[in-house]
């Protein structure tokens, strides 16, 4: 049998339209390898959520892979030095792999990259995690678009993208070697509960609602068919099933973007698939601003906003991330974010708005908060959103567009979601509900509702936050 080659999965554990399986299909016997690298990201390794969710993605792909007579060998370390290591100890001709942006996933292929220089072991790197390279959308002047109006114009030259490719037909998959190996070298592979993915204790227990995998990507995309054509406006409604709800299986590369993109096109007309591609459009956005710049899930992309005296409150933090705020969407979202591992996106603005301006804690927090919390938590698009919302990126809503909790709740209907996940106040009618606060006493007292008891009062005025708020920023641009 002639040299395997090792296709190296990352966040991208599927086997159709995938570059680097492709072509280590038809290059010769293959080794399935995936690497739990929580060194080289450090601070960024994975979070709680997306670890439970990483688990049974890696389950579902080792499935897939025996159903064609393989196996998905797992291991643990830097993944700089383990991809090497394995590519010595079975004598591999190739390694394949997906390009990702991270600046982890940069120093990982820089480093596998140095190591196999200087043997035969090539190492080939595929385009396949976005709709087009980041590098490969510029402007006029040949420089890099921070803007996403005119970078969406340049993208949509180079689109659509290509049609996604089948899995292979077939794949032969090389044995490892057996017996001792040399010192120094070794093939001893983890088992999938020795990783220790899942949660020690029973906060996951509403994730049932999603099927991690492949298939699941792809039932999830077929039920989404079905409601693309009103997702402009669906979209916006917490209370509605309007969302795609496939941000999770893009995350990990379930399912490939250009799958995605095609499916919505060919489904409905084009006026109102726009919206949603244009959606798409933003991952990749949040990719191109990583790209350019490796520390913006840290550093703010506008400098003046290190001059803003964040408050350290962490009563007020803890009260945000428990759903204990007393503004009831606020507190709907942070709950269905630790009941499922999701927030519906207009919550997220409204709650991240919330930490930032009316509690005015630094965005950093609530963007470490939603990173261990969220199943689909992406390192570009969490903190571009983040940036978003602060008003510190470099394309970013202005600082002082603060959210008002209340008439958001209402204008976006929010009645029955805030209903679902703050039950205490279920019995609330629609004109009160979204500010109990402000509701008559007698009308409180007939839904069984008790401020300060039952449900908090608001942690501060709406009107009292976003005063303070916009003296801090007053404050930081007198810098």
């Amino acid at each position: 049998m002639s040299a395997p080659h090792i296709i190296w999965f990352r966040n991208d554990l599927r086997l159709a339209d995938h570059a680097a399986v492709a072509a280590a299909a038809r290059s010769g016997p293959v080794v399935a390898l995936f690497v739990l690298d929580d060194e080289t990201p450090g601070a960024w390794a994975m979070g709680a959520a997306q670890r439970w969710w990483l688990h049974h993605s890696l389950a579902a792909l080792a499935q897939d892979l025996a159903a064609r007579g393989g196996s998905l060998l797992l291991r643990r370390g830097a993944a700089g030095t383990v991809v090497p290591d394995v590519a010595r100890c079975i004598g591999a001709a190739a390694v394949h792999t997906l390009t990702h942006y991270e600046p982890w996933a940069k120093a990982q292929d820089a480093m596998v990259a140095k190591t196999l220089a200087n043997t035969a072991v090539a190492f080939k790197r595929y385009h396949g995690a976005l709709l087009a390279p980041p590098a490969s959308v510029l402007a006029g002047s040949g420089g890099r678009y921070r803007i996403f109006t005119p970078w969406w114009r340049k993208l949509l030259e180079q689109m659509p993208p290509a049609r996604p490719a089948p899995a292979p037909e077939a794949m032969v998959f090389a044995p490892l070697p057996a017996g001792d190996m040399p010192a120094g070298d070794t093939l001893a592979g983890e088992t999938l509960a020795g990783l220790g993915l899942l949660p020690d204790r029973d906060w996951a227990a509403g994730f049932d609602v999603w099927t991690p995998g492949e298939a699941g990507a792809a039932a999830q995309l077929a039920v989404f068919l079905d409601v693309a054509a009103d997702y402009d406006k669906a979209r916006n409604l917490p209370s509605q099933e309007g969302s795609s709800r496939l941000s999770p299986h893009l995350a990990l590369g379930e399912i490939s973007i250009r799958t995605v993109w095609h499916a919505v096109a060919d489904a409905v007309p084009a006026a109102q698939a726009e919206p949603y591609l244009r959606e798409l459009g933003w991952r990749d956005f949040a990719a191109n601003i990583l790209d350019q710049f490796p520390d913006h899930a840290d550093q703010p992309g506008r400098a003046q906003f290190n001059a803003i005296a964040f408050r350290e409150a962490p009563a007020d933090l803890r009260a945000w991330q428990q759903g204990r705020t007393g503004y009831p969407i606020v507190d709907a979202g942070m709950r269905q974010l630790w009941a499922t591992g999701w927030m519906h996106n207009r919550v997220r603005m409204i709650a991240a708005s919330f930490l930032v301006k009316h509690l005015l804690i630094d965005w950093r927090q609530g963007e470490r908060w939603f990173w261990d919390c969220l199943v689909d938590a992406d390192l570009g698009a969490n903190s571009l959103g983040w940036q978003w919302v602060m008003g510190s990126g470099v394309d970013s809503s202005p600082f002082n567009r603060v959210f008002a909790p209340v008439t958001q709740s209402a204008k976006f209907d929010a009645a029955a979601y805030i209903r679902h996940w703050v039950p205490e106040l279920s019995s609330l009618r629609d004109a009160d509900i979204h500010a109990p606060f402000d509701a008559e006493p007698m009308m409180l007292r007939a839904a069984g509702v008790v401020l300060s008891r039952t449900y908090p009062q608001p942690v501060i005025g709406h009107a009292e936050g976003r005063a303070r708020a916009l003296v801090a920023y007053a404050e930081a641009k007198a810098f």
